[in-house]
């Protein structure tokens, strides 16, 4: 009698079957040149990943925490094609593992932002993964966030900056001022784009607060961070 398929060499094998069968050589090409990708495409859509996902995830179960996490890192990391990845990260937040989110899951997203090294990737991690972490965890969390903010690694640094874009009302604003403080002055255009972009999500909580940051720091900050900040409350101060 044949012993049964490990299960997480069954759900890699039926996401690549089924991304391959939705295949769209054309589409490809596009995602991938938007994408700046070094990864080949399949040519997939959101909708009709996450379609796939949903209905792979719910055929192909994951009996603990353990095989759960082992399936992440494998789709990810023996991705051939962009979609992969892509899968990976639906599945490191599928609803029915939530459970399974804890502190102890950041060194396997902390690998996933600095191997992706993209802001298709990494965004989604930062806001989505790590964010709720903090809220349920906030003093390690903070602590690590803080750290990530000095990091060597540009990815990291700007999860940090990013992390608390869905926070709203809980957001840290310790933690943000630090961790923009932190990198402030780097010329690099994804840093500049994701302060603006955590000064804008905050801005629609506490606007006075932001247009005042934004006029304390009018010289430090860019003109790129200071426009993205201000993009909603329609303050913009003289360049």
């Amino acid at each position: 009698m044949a012993s049964p398929k490990d299960p997480v060499r069954a759900l890699q094998e039926a996401v690549r079957a089924s991304l391959s069968a939705q295949a769209d050589a054309t589409r490809a090409e596009g995602m991938r040149a938007y994408m700046k990708s070094a990864m080949p495409c399949y040519g997939v859509a959101t909708t009709p990943l996450r379609k796939t996902c949903k209905e792979l995830f719910a055929s192909h179960p994951l009996a603990d925490k353990d095989t759960w996490r082992c399936a992440v890192l494998t789709i990810w990391r023996e991705a051939v094609f962009r979609e992969e990845r892509y899968v990976a990260i639906e599945l490191s937040g599928a609803r029915v593992y939530k459970t399974h989110q804890a502190t102890d899951l950041l060194p396997m997203y902390e690998e996933m932002i600095v191997t992706g090294a993209w802001w298709d990737f990494v965004d989604v991690i930062a806001i989505h993964r790590l964010g709720p972490l903090l809220l349920v965890s906030p003093e390690p969390m903070k602590k690590a966030m803080l750290e990530w903010s000095r990091s060597a690694d540009l990815w990291k640094r700007r999860t940090s900056v990013i992390c608390q874009v869905a926070a709203k009302q809980k957001t840290d604003l310790d933690l943000l001022h630090r961790a923009i403080e932190a990198n402030m002055a780097d010329k690099d255009f994804f840093l500049r784009k994701a302060i603006g972009w955590a000064l804008r999500s905050y801005a629609y909580i506490d606007a006075s607060f932001v247009a005042g940051y934004v006029r304390d720091n009018h010289a430090r900050l860019s003109p790129l961070s200071r426009r993205e900040a201000l993009k909603n409350i329609g303050d913009t101060p003289p360049e």
